[in-house]
């Protein structure tokens, strides 16, 4: 074993991470009554009132969480290389409440912040398509979102006004969010096909937002938004461009999303919810295999600038469905699926799903734990593999064409008390990049890849 990889392991944030664990591990015994005093095992956050400053603070409207995320994940086969690496996520959150701090109903100012630690493992160890680790980012401390909300009329109207994050409100699956690959998050559809990503972790754009509930289980959501969160060209770097998060940019195209919500117990009596989406990006998208004289970008002759078509677009749909939920129990089995679609010639993907099953209170004592299975798939848009087709006649040398990237996660997430969670992981990465050349063998693509490891999160 290598000096690097140990130091990789054997790091500040995993020494922390593996003493959690083993504090933690007795947790699991405390006897849960309700006549047992909020101590370390039973408060909702590790620092409890911080000697009164949360009582306080809230007395004043003002509420303050810090989480960190700590993930080791190792790539054990194909891909590559192997090995592992720790990175990490500290978000730090501040709302106040204008009711309770000057008197304005309906209010709410949010500010959050990130702080981005470690090394990621998938662009160096699996140069896969569905990245390992929902928090992978490069190492930052950076503003994340910055916005105001007000309600109006109950809360049958809602306007958010700032920086705003989408991946916290849009295409967001309850069951999918068990998962720790990213894709469970933010899509792999938009991930690939927006600029820089979209305004989505750990970027974020200027916009506004409306919301409104005409019916009782009916939200429509909708809102516009800067499309390139860094202000860069399309293959600019998402990060390094805005490398603290406040360039504010409103320079580019506009992104405009919309989403209806409707929430109905059509199976069984069970609850579920249904969501469709659309969304529009007015700036100007590459090719993805042909130049601006007509050539294709394999092409001898190519002067390697693609043609760049105006505007972009996606639909999708979620659902999130229990399927099973024995009367009285707090176990359940739940289903969930995510479709999105966009146009070929633009876009790397031009379809991605992912879904799967989740349940709630898998043992019997663990009503907070959660266990599942997910299916990702990623297809690169038949464009990209014509050029893939192209560049192999021009240039003769193996070049795969590319097809579809498979991911299968299995996960368990254990409540260890109320502000601790352990989650081991296991991820398989079929085809991975959608078939990509091996690097240490350029005539064979990239292997199957298996990835294991484990995450924690801390609620201080």
């Amino acid at each position: 074993m290598s000096t690097t990889y140990v130091n990789r392991i054997i790091s500040p944030s995993s020494i922390v991470m593996i003493s959690l664990l083993l504090w933690g591990l007795p947790a699991a015994a405390q006897p849960q009554s309700q006549t047992v005093p909020a101590g370390l095992w039973t408060r909702s956050n590790l620092l409890g009132d911080m000697g009164g400053l949360r009582t306080t603070l809230g007395d004043y409207g003002v509420s303050l969480t810090l989480q960190d995320t700590e993930t080791l994940l190792g790539n054990a086969a194909g891909g590559v290389k192997q090995g592992a690496t720790m990175q990490g996520l500290t978000t730090a959150t501040l709302q106040l409440d204008t009711q309770k701090a000057f008197g304005l109903a309906g209010g709410t100012i949010n500010v959050s912040a990130l702080q981005i630690h470690g090394q990621s493992l998938s662009p160096f160890y699996l140069d896969n398509l569905q990245t390992a680790s929902g928090t992978e980012a490069e190492d930052s401390t950076r503003l994340w979102e910055l916005w105001y909300d007000q309600s109006f009329a109950n809360g049958a109207f809602d306007l958010r006004l700032g920086q705003q994050s989408l991946d916290q409100e849009f295409i967001v699956s309850k069951y999918s969010a068990l998962f720790v690959n990213a894709m469970a998050g933010w899509p792999m559809l938009p991930t690939a096909d927006l600029y820089a990503g979209g305004p989505a972790y750990p970027l974020s754009s200027l916009g506004i937002r409306g919301l409104a509930r005409p019916e009782s289980n009916l939200t429509v959501l909708a809102g516009v938004f800067d499309d390139n969160p860094p202000g860069g060209s399309f293959a600019d770097d998402p990060q390094s461009a805005d490398g603290g998060g406040v360039r504010f940019n409103l320079n580019t195209g506009a992104l405009f999303i919309a989403e209806a919500q409707l929430t109905a117990n059509m199976i069984a009596g069970l609850p579920g919810t249904y969501k469709l989406g659309v969304w529009y990006d007015t700036g100007y998208f590459p090719d993805r295999a042909v130049d601006n004289q007509g050539l294709s970008l394999a092409a001898p002759d190519s002067d390697g600038i693609p043609e760049m078509h105006k505007g972009n677009d996606s639909a999708y749909a979620v659902v999130d469905q229990t399927i099973w939920q024995p009367k009285g129990s707090a176990r359940s089995l739940n289903l969930f699926v995510r479709l999105m679609g966009a146009p070929a010639d633009q876009n790397l993907i031009d379809f991605s799903a992912n879904g799967g099953l989740t349940l709630t209170d898998p043992f019997p004592g663990r009503p907070n734990d959660s266990a599942g299975l997910d299916i990702g798939i990623a297809k690169v848009s038949g464009r990209t593999a014509d050029l893939d087709q192209a560049e192999a006649l021009s240039s003769g040398s193996f070049v795969p064409v590319r097809g579809s990237e498979t991911l299968i996660e299995l996960t368990y997430l254990a409540q260890v008390t109320p502000w601790l969670q352990i989650q081991p992981d296991a991820q398989f990465v079929l085809n991975p990049g959608g078939g990509v050349v091996n690097p240490d063998d350029p005539t064979a693509r990239l292997r199957d890849e298996m990835v294991i490891g484990v995450r924690t999160n801390v609620n201080f």
